[in-house]
Protein backbone atom coordinates (compact mmCIF):
# COMPACT_ATOMS: atom_id res chain seq x y z
CA UNK A 1 0.00 0.00 0.00
CA UNK A 2 3.04 2.31 -0.01
CA UNK A 3 5.87 3.67 2.76
CA UNK A 4 4.57 4.71 5.80
CA UNK A 5 7.19 7.42 6.79
CA UNK A 6 7.53 6.49 10.13
CA UNK A 7 9.63 8.53 12.15
CA UNK A 8 10.69 7.51 16.16
CA UNK A 9 7.26 9.56 17.15
CA UNK A 10 4.79 7.60 15.04
CA UNK A 11 2.27 5.27 15.26
CA UNK A 12 0.97 3.09 12.64
CA UNK A 13 -2.90 2.89 12.48
CA UNK A 14 -3.20 -0.42 10.48
CA UNK A 15 -6.66 0.83 9.51
CA UNK A 16 -10.07 -1.38 9.18
CA UNK A 17 -9.97 -2.43 5.36
CA UNK A 18 -8.27 -4.68 3.60
CA UNK A 19 -5.90 -4.16 0.24
CA UNK A 20 -8.45 -5.51 -2.15
CA UNK A 21 -12.01 -5.17 -3.34
CA UNK A 22 -13.62 -5.93 -0.73
CA UNK A 23 -12.04 -2.80 1.38
CA UNK A 24 -12.72 -0.79 -1.08
CA UNK A 25 -16.24 -1.98 -1.31
CA UNK A 26 -16.10 -1.43 2.67
CA UNK A 27 -14.65 2.26 2.35
CA UNK A 28 -17.22 3.63 -0.02
CA UNK A 29 -19.73 2.04 2.37
CA UNK A 30 -18.02 4.16 5.39
CA UNK A 31 -18.28 7.23 3.60
CA UNK A 32 -21.49 7.45 2.56
CA UNK A 33 -22.69 6.22 5.96
CA UNK A 34 -20.28 9.45 7.03
CA UNK A 35 -22.26 11.64 4.57
CA UNK A 36 -25.31 10.91 5.90
CA UNK A 37 -24.16 10.88 9.43
CA UNK A 38 -22.92 14.90 8.74
CA UNK A 39 -26.79 15.41 6.81
CA UNK A 40 -28.86 14.20 9.21
CA UNK A 41 -27.09 15.40 12.47
CA UNK A 42 -26.70 18.56 11.02
CA UNK A 43 -30.38 19.05 10.00
CA UNK A 44 -31.53 17.25 13.18
CA UNK A 45 -29.82 20.46 14.73
CA UNK A 46 -31.61 23.36 12.56
CA UNK A 47 -34.75 21.55 12.38
CA UNK A 48 -34.77 21.83 16.31
CA UNK A 49 -32.77 25.57 16.03
CA UNK A 50 -35.70 26.62 13.23
CA UNK A 51 -39.06 25.34 14.62
CA UNK A 52 -40.02 26.90 17.86
CA UNK A 53 -42.14 24.06 18.73
CA UNK A 54 -39.60 21.98 19.14
CA UNK A 55 -37.51 24.55 21.91
CA UNK A 56 -38.57 21.89 25.19
CA UNK A 57 -35.73 20.24 27.18
CA UNK A 58 -36.39 17.13 25.37
CA UNK A 59 -35.26 18.08 22.00
CA UNK A 60 -32.82 20.53 22.91
CA UNK A 61 -30.82 17.25 24.98
CA UNK A 62 -31.72 15.95 21.31
CA UNK A 63 -29.60 18.82 19.38
CA UNK A 64 -27.08 17.96 22.05
CA UNK A 65 -27.12 14.36 21.01
CA UNK A 66 -26.61 15.25 17.52
CA UNK A 67 -23.67 18.07 17.90
CA UNK A 68 -21.92 14.89 19.87
CA UNK A 69 -22.38 12.59 17.06
CA UNK A 70 -21.18 15.01 14.43
CA UNK A 71 -18.26 15.69 16.54
CA UNK A 72 -17.42 11.66 17.36
CA UNK A 73 -17.68 10.10 13.77
CA UNK A 74 -15.47 13.43 12.31
CA UNK A 75 -13.14 12.23 14.85
CA UNK A 76 -12.36 8.78 13.35
CA UNK A 77 -13.58 8.83 9.93
CA UNK A 78 -12.00 11.56 8.37
CA UNK A 79 -8.76 10.09 8.86
CA UNK A 80 -9.30 6.69 8.54
CA UNK A 81 -10.49 7.69 4.71
CA UNK A 82 -7.61 9.89 4.24
CA UNK A 83 -5.26 6.29 5.46
CA UNK A 84 -6.70 4.30 2.71
CA UNK A 85 -6.87 6.47 0.00
CA UNK A 86 -3.04 7.94 0.11
CA UNK A 87 -1.82 4.44 1.93
CA UNK A 88 -0.10 7.21 4.58
CA UNK A 89 -1.23 5.06 7.61
CA UNK A 90 1.47 6.91 10.36
CA UNK A 91 -0.10 9.62 12.87
CA UNK A 92 2.19 11.31 15.36
CA UNK A 93 1.92 11.56 18.90
CA UNK A 94 0.30 14.72 19.53
CA UNK A 95 -2.09 13.53 16.41
CA UNK A 96 -3.15 10.24 18.26
CA UNK A 97 -3.37 12.13 21.48
CA UNK A 98 -5.83 14.62 20.13
CA UNK A 99 -8.06 12.01 18.56
CA UNK A 100 -8.36 9.79 21.75
CA UNK A 101 -8.30 13.00 23.69
CA UNK A 102 -12.25 13.56 21.59
CA UNK A 103 -12.93 10.27 20.74
CA UNK A 104 -13.00 9.74 25.14
CA UNK A 105 -15.02 13.07 25.72
CA UNK A 106 -17.54 12.34 22.98
CA UNK A 107 -17.78 8.94 23.94
CA UNK A 108 -18.32 9.29 27.97
CA UNK A 109 -20.01 12.78 27.58
CA UNK A 110 -22.93 10.73 24.89
CA UNK A 111 -23.19 8.17 27.49
CA UNK A 112 -24.26 10.75 30.50
CA UNK A 113 -26.13 12.55 28.02
CA UNK A 114 -28.67 9.62 26.80
CA UNK A 115 -29.20 8.90 31.07
CA UNK A 116 -30.45 12.73 30.81
CA UNK A 117 -32.91 11.71 28.13
CA UNK A 118 -33.97 8.29 29.65
CA UNK A 119 -34.79 10.34 32.92
CA UNK A 120 -36.12 13.05 31.10
CA UNK A 121 -38.75 10.35 29.05
CA UNK A 122 -39.51 8.83 32.80
CA UNK A 123 -40.00 12.20 34.79
CA UNK A 124 -42.16 13.26 31.54
CA UNK A 125 -44.12 10.57 31.82
CA UNK A 126 -44.36 9.27 35.37
CA UNK A 127 -44.43 13.05 36.72
CA UNK A 128 -46.10 14.86 34.17
CA UNK A 129 -47.43 17.51 36.57
CA UNK A 130 -43.64 17.52 38.25
CA UNK A 131 -42.01 17.90 34.97
CA UNK A 132 -41.43 21.65 34.48
CA UNK A 133 -39.73 22.08 37.87
CA UNK A 134 -37.66 18.78 37.46
CA UNK A 135 -36.68 18.87 34.09
CA UNK A 136 -36.88 23.15 34.03
CA UNK A 137 -34.60 24.84 31.29
CA UNK A 138 -31.83 25.39 34.19
CA UNK A 139 -32.01 21.70 34.74
CA UNK A 140 -31.53 21.02 31.29
CA UNK A 141 -28.47 23.28 30.68
CA UNK A 142 -26.92 21.37 33.92
CA UNK A 143 -27.30 18.07 32.43
CA UNK A 144 -25.67 18.63 29.53
CA UNK A 145 -22.67 21.19 31.21
CA UNK A 146 -22.46 18.33 33.42
CA UNK A 147 -21.54 15.53 30.59
CA UNK A 148 -19.42 17.94 29.00
CA UNK A 149 -17.28 18.90 31.18
CA UNK A 150 -16.81 15.46 32.90
CA UNK A 151 -16.38 13.54 29.83
CA UNK A 152 -13.44 16.02 28.97
CA UNK A 153 -12.12 15.69 33.17
CA UNK A 154 -12.24 11.81 32.24
CA UNK A 155 -10.57 11.92 28.46
CA UNK A 156 -8.01 14.61 29.94
CA UNK A 157 -6.55 12.21 32.32
CA UNK A 158 -6.49 8.91 30.19
CA UNK A 159 -4.79 10.99 27.35
CA UNK A 160 -2.81 12.11 29.75
CA UNK A 161 -1.32 9.10 30.72
CA UNK A 162 -0.79 7.57 27.52
CA UNK A 163 1.03 10.38 25.93
CA UNK A 164 3.07 10.26 28.99
CA UNK A 165 4.03 6.14 28.80
CA UNK A 166 7.29 5.15 26.70
CA UNK A 167 6.26 2.39 23.53
CA UNK A 168 8.72 0.16 22.03
CA UNK A 169 9.96 0.30 19.03
CA UNK A 170 7.21 -1.32 17.18
CA UNK A 171 4.53 1.17 16.80
CA UNK A 172 1.72 -0.55 14.51
CA UNK A 173 -1.35 0.07 16.66
CA UNK A 174 -4.42 -2.75 14.74
CA UNK A 175 -7.43 -0.69 14.96
CA UNK A 176 -8.50 2.23 12.90
CA UNK A 177 -7.98 5.08 15.09
CA UNK A 178 -6.17 6.06 18.56
CA UNK A 179 -7.90 3.73 21.21
CA UNK A 180 -6.17 4.11 24.56
CA UNK A 181 -6.63 0.54 25.66
CA UNK A 182 -4.80 -0.81 21.92
CA UNK A 183 -2.53 1.23 22.72
CA UNK A 184 -1.29 -0.22 25.91
CA UNK A 185 -0.47 -3.36 23.59
CA UNK A 186 2.41 -1.50 22.66
CA UNK A 187 3.22 -0.14 25.60
CA UNK A 188 7.01 -0.50 27.32
CA UNK A 189 5.45 -0.43 30.88
CA UNK A 190 3.45 -2.59 32.96
CA UNK A 191 0.04 -1.13 32.51
CA UNK A 192 -2.28 -3.38 34.78
CA UNK A 193 -3.14 -0.53 37.35
CA UNK A 194 -4.17 1.58 34.02
CA UNK A 195 -6.19 -0.77 32.67
CA UNK A 196 -7.62 -0.90 36.27
CA UNK A 197 -8.76 2.34 35.53
CA UNK A 198 -9.77 2.07 32.04
CA UNK A 199 -12.50 -0.35 33.67
CA UNK A 200 -13.13 2.27 36.17
CA UNK A 201 -14.28 4.94 33.61
CA UNK A 202 -16.34 2.69 31.56
CA UNK A 203 -18.32 1.66 35.03
CA UNK A 204 -18.80 5.18 35.92
CA UNK A 205 -19.91 6.44 32.65
CA UNK A 206 -21.27 3.60 30.39
CA UNK A 207 -22.27 0.56 32.56
CA UNK A 208 -23.95 2.83 35.37
CA UNK A 209 -25.96 5.23 32.86
CA UNK A 210 -27.02 2.32 31.06
CA UNK A 211 -28.37 0.75 34.35
CA UNK A 212 -29.76 4.05 35.48
CA UNK A 213 -31.64 4.17 31.59
CA UNK A 214 -32.61 0.66 32.31
CA UNK A 215 -34.56 1.74 35.49
CA UNK A 216 -35.97 4.83 34.16
CA UNK A 217 -37.35 2.40 31.24
CA UNK A 218 -38.48 0.06 33.81
CA UNK A 219 -40.36 2.91 35.27
CA UNK A 220 -41.73 4.11 32.45
CA UNK A 221 -43.23 0.93 31.19
CA UNK A 222 -45.07 0.43 34.53
CA UNK A 223 -46.61 3.92 34.63
CA UNK A 224 -47.77 2.93 31.06
CA UNK A 225 -49.32 -0.25 32.20
CA UNK A 226 -51.26 1.76 34.48
CA UNK A 227 -52.60 4.42 31.61
CA UNK A 228 -56.13 4.43 31.09
CA UNK A 229 -55.54 6.00 27.82
CA UNK A 230 -55.04 3.68 24.67
CA UNK A 231 -53.20 6.94 22.58
CA UNK A 232 -51.22 8.12 25.68
CA UNK A 233 -50.03 4.02 26.10
CA UNK A 234 -49.14 4.32 22.18
CA UNK A 235 -47.22 7.61 22.25
CA UNK A 236 -45.17 6.21 25.29
CA UNK A 237 -44.15 2.96 24.23
CA UNK A 238 -43.14 4.76 20.44
CA UNK A 239 -41.19 7.04 22.78
CA UNK A 240 -39.57 4.23 24.98
CA UNK A 241 -38.56 1.78 21.61
CA UNK A 242 -37.31 4.70 19.79
CA UNK A 243 -34.94 5.42 23.38
CA UNK A 244 -34.26 2.39 24.01
CA UNK A 245 -32.97 0.98 20.17
CA UNK A 246 -30.52 4.49 20.37
CA UNK A 247 -29.05 2.97 23.76
CA UNK A 248 -28.28 -0.31 22.92
CA UNK A 249 -26.55 0.23 19.25
CA UNK A 250 -24.56 2.60 21.47
CA UNK A 251 -24.42 0.62 24.88
CA UNK A 252 -23.96 -2.58 24.52
CA UNK A 253 -21.01 -2.83 22.15
CA UNK A 254 -19.66 -0.35 23.99
CA UNK A 255 -19.58 -2.00 27.52
CA UNK A 256 -18.66 -5.11 25.87
CA UNK A 257 -15.62 -4.02 24.53
CA UNK A 258 -14.10 -2.29 27.54
CA UNK A 259 -15.13 -4.56 30.33
CA UNK A 260 -13.50 -7.52 28.93
CA UNK A 261 -10.05 -8.57 29.56
CA UNK A 262 -7.43 -7.76 27.24
CA UNK A 263 -6.91 -11.51 26.81
CA UNK A 264 -10.28 -12.16 25.83
CA UNK A 265 -10.41 -9.29 23.43
CA UNK A 266 -9.14 -9.80 19.46
CA UNK A 267 -8.53 -7.05 16.95
CA UNK A 268 -10.65 -7.57 14.52
CA UNK A 269 -13.64 -7.98 16.92
CA UNK A 270 -12.74 -4.66 18.39
CA UNK A 271 -13.04 -3.30 15.00
CA UNK A 272 -16.07 -4.77 13.95
CA UNK A 273 -17.70 -3.36 17.48
CA UNK A 274 -16.05 -0.51 17.42
CA UNK A 275 -17.77 0.09 13.62
CA UNK A 276 -21.29 0.05 15.61
CA UNK A 277 -20.71 2.58 17.91
CA UNK A 278 -18.55 5.12 16.29
CA UNK A 279 -20.06 5.20 12.87
CA UNK A 280 -23.30 3.40 12.99
CA UNK A 281 -25.22 4.81 16.13
CA UNK A 282 -24.04 8.36 14.67
CA UNK A 283 -25.94 7.81 11.60
CA UNK A 284 -29.35 5.90 12.72
CA UNK A 285 -29.74 8.28 16.07
CA UNK A 286 -31.13 11.06 13.89
CA UNK A 287 -33.07 8.65 11.29
CA UNK A 288 -34.90 6.82 14.34
CA UNK A 289 -35.74 9.89 16.38
CA UNK A 290 -37.45 11.71 13.21
CA UNK A 291 -39.08 8.95 11.52
CA UNK A 292 -40.77 7.57 14.80
CA UNK A 293 -41.32 11.12 16.17
CA UNK A 294 -43.93 13.04 14.85
CA UNK A 295 -43.54 16.57 16.51
CA UNK A 296 -39.95 16.37 14.30
CA UNK A 297 -42.29 15.51 11.21
CA UNK A 298 -44.45 17.90 11.74
CA UNK A 299 -41.68 20.82 12.40
CA UNK A 300 -39.65 19.42 8.97
CA UNK A 301 -43.21 19.92 7.05
CA UNK A 302 -43.49 23.39 8.65
CA UNK A 303 -39.28 24.42 7.61
CA UNK A 304 -39.76 23.35 4.33
CA UNK A 305 -43.13 25.33 3.73
CA UNK A 306 -41.41 28.21 5.17
CA UNK A 307 -38.23 27.93 3.01
CA UNK A 308 -40.02 27.18 -0.05
CA UNK A 309 -41.46 30.44 -0.82
CA UNK A 310 -38.28 32.05 0.20
CA UNK A 311 -36.64 30.51 -2.82
CA UNK A 312 -39.48 31.60 -5.11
Amino acid sequence: MGNYNQTSTDFILLGLFPSSRTGLFLFILIVFIFLMALAGNLSMILLIFLDIRLHKPMYFLLSQLSLMDLNYISTTVPKMAYDFLFANKSISIIGCGIQSFFFLTMACAEGLLLASMAYDRYVAICFPLHYPVRISRRVCILMITGSWIMGSINSCAHTTYILSIPYCQSRSINHFFCDVTVMLTIACIDTTVYEYTVFLSTTLFLLLPFIGIAFSYGRVLLGVYRMNSAEGKKKAYSTCSTHLTVVSFYYAPFVYTYLRPRFLRTPTEDKVLAVFYIILTPMLNPIIYSLRNKEVIGALRRVTQRISPMKM
